[in-house]
């Protein structure tokens, strides 16, 4: 591999947070940039009307206690009249600040939920360019997890770091610095002290539970997998009678889940419990401070609401710091957790400026080619044999002689180790391998199908194709007697990896599938291996009807099958042993002869 490969599924490692990926979502955010600069002058305006209401409120309470307007022949012991003015402002600029903050939401919003789709779209699109090595080793419910942790932690990054905590450190500056101005440098100096001691705990307090929130995504990601690789394998528990096994070993995730989830809440009450002594001991400061200062005649009644007024709008955001900083840093690891999936190199990768494939015929050759899975063993060993234009080659051997490891290097899935493989004399490894998968058509032995139905299983092997050219491949595949027996027709849904089909019916999907791709090579990997003898006849004419327009290799169990080929290949530990038509091979009694004999014993 030239990447590393990151185990997909491991829980999010808070300890550990890239905070450099921040860079990486800056692309996704400037699609956008008028929408992004009139949210920041709503936040301005947002934070102008917050810090301007206690001093209006200062100004009402002020006239109210000892400048009121006695309106004329009104007892002003029963009647104080309230400056208009002053309170349509006050009322004003509330709602300015409440419309702003909205306003910024608003815009703001578009703008994170472009960059989350743009962000998700680009690592399913880069999960689906990795080879099958990767793929073979991922684990389905973690990497899911890791997309939808990652999407998630982009909106709530977005939502409360550049509209909460960072206008929420200016806000407190300007508080400050006002404060100082028009009262005391007392008033600041609390202000300071009780802000860097409560951020101080706040962050220090979430360090100490980031063990906490470890284990907690850790038993979540082990009980999504779990359920997710137990409900896949369906059939397999049913066939095992081991129901309750799988909901012990669900259920031991689960108590995991549980442990963490309780440590995780008794740790919030103590980091809850210290933020709010904080806010308590700073707030009963200055308005000790502000009492004693109005007793002075220092200042006024309005001065003591305005202060203890700016002391609740410092504290209530930071109240959710503790909250919003671990939120921000578990956002944090998840977006790190997904770019490390687009970080995830692939073995097989297309050489610079690579050009498409152009096959005119379909000859295929393999010269001297070796490969192997793990170095210390050797799957193919000097593997060479042509397949002329149009004709059908036959792959026979015994099971991990190699046969479906051809299939998987011609499509390419994996490179060779040394050797060659070329389509009409042109070195697969030097064309792209978009181009040279879309001539290739393959009907795998294990024929899994989406959750939808007949009709769109087989669509997808040319999303394109016509109405007509569907139910000619339905008809070619002899599909269409079946589906004409089914209540929904072609319509019918097929379930979950197409379990409410037999084995050969979804042989069957795939192959009509295979055809309407209309390549130029066909890969039929044990492709009549779940048909019953009529089926497989059925099966076998259509291949046939259908053979002069492409070339054929079949990877074949069931030697009947093959017995018209025009070249048979004996493979037997990674090498051709034998190859020649079903008669020489008969007559040259080896391999392939007592494999005959074996299996027409009966």
């Amino acid at each position: 591999m030239r990447g590393a490969r990151r185990g997909s599924g491991n829980s999010t490692n808070l300890e550990n947070v890239d905070w450099s990926s921040l860079r990486q979502l800056i692309p996704f955010m400037t699609e956008f940039k008028g929408r992004i600069g009139l949210a920041v002058l709503c936040l301005v305006g947002a934070k102008l009307a917050s810090v301007g209401l206690p001093f209006i409120l200062k100004r009402i309470v002020d006239q109210l206690n000892g400048e009121g307007i006695v309106g004329a022949g009104v007892d002003s012991n029963t009647l104080v009249i309230v400056p208009i003015a002053l309170l349509l402002a006050y009322g004003l600029v509330r709602f300015s600040n409440v419309l702003f903050g909205e306003l910024r939401d608003t815009l703001f919003g578009r703008v994170t939920e472009r960059a989350m789709r743009r962000v998700g779209h680009k690592v399913f699109q880069h999960l689906h360019s990795l080879d099958l090595a990767y793929h073979l080793n991922r684990r389905t419910g973690g990497v899911s997890r890791d997309i939808e942790r990652g999407v998630h932690g982009i909106s709530f990054l977005m939502r409360f770091m550049i509209f909460n905590i960072v206008p929420t450190f200016v806000e407190i500056g300007m508080i400050m610095i006002l404060l100082f101005w028009n009262y005391s440098a007392w008033y600041a100096l609390i202000v300071l002290l009780s802000v860097v001691t409560y951020v101080g705990f706040s962050i220090i307090a979430t360090e100490w539970r980031t063990e906490t929130i470890r284990q907690m995504n850790s038993a979540e990601s082990n009980s999504s997998t779990r359920s997710v690789d137990s409900l896949l394998n369906f059939e397999t528990v049913k066939y095992f009678n081991n129901e309750a096994f799988e909901a012990d070993r669900y259920d031991e995730n689960l108590a995991d889940w549980e442990a963490a989830r309780r440590k995780n809440r008794l740790t919030l009450f103590g980091l809850n419990g210290g933020q709010s002594l904080i806010i308590a001991m700073a707030a009963t400061a200055s308005m000790v401070l502000a009492a004693y200062h109005v007793s002075q005649g220092i200042m006024t009644i309005g001065d003591f609401v305005l202060i203890n007024a700016l002391m609740m709008q410092i504290f209530l955001p930071l109240n959710f710091l503790g909250f919003v900083y671990r939120e921000m840093k578990g956002s944090m690891a998840n977006i790190d957790a997904m770019f490390s999936l687009l970080k995830v190199e692939s073995s097989v990768q297309d050489v610079s400026d690579a050009p498409a494939i152009k096959v005119e015929q379909g000859a295929i050759e393999f010269n001297s080619v070796g490969f192997s899975y793990q170095s210390e063993r050797s799957i193919l060993s000097d593997v060479s044999f042509t397949v002329l234009p149009k004709q059908k080659v036959a792959i026979v051997g015994g099971s991990g002689s190699g046969k479906s490891t051809i299939m998987k290097l011609l499509f390419r899935f994996y490179d060779v180790r040394s050797g060659r493989i070329l389509i009409d004399g042109q070195d697969i490894s030097q064309v792209s391998q978009q181009s040279l998968r879309q001539v290739i058509s393959v009907v795998p032995q294990d024929t899994v199908l989406f959750n939808a139905s007949i009709l769109q299983n087989i669509q997808y092997g040319n999303v394109s194709a016509s109405d007509d050219e569907v139910w000619e491949a339905i008809r070619m595949a002899y599909l269409d007697d079946f589906i004409a027996q089914l209540p929904d027709g072609a319509e019918t849904q097929v379930g979950e990896r197409g379990l409410k089909l037999s084995g050969g019916e979804k042989q069957r999907v795939a192959i009509a599938r295979a055809i309407l791709k209309q390549p130029k090579i066909m890969v039929f990997d044990e492709a009549t291996s779940s048909l019953d003898s009529r089926a497989e006849q059925r099966i076998l004419q259509a291949m046939e009807g259908v053979r002069g327009d492409y070339t054929s290799v079949v990877i074949a169990h069931r030697l009947s099958t093959i017995v018209d080929s025009d070249l048979i290949l004996v493979l037997e530990q990674g090498q051709i042993a034998e190859q020649g038509t079903h008669g020489e091979l008969l007559a040259l009694g080896g391999l392939y002869a007592s494999a005959w004999k074996l299996q027409n014993a009966d």
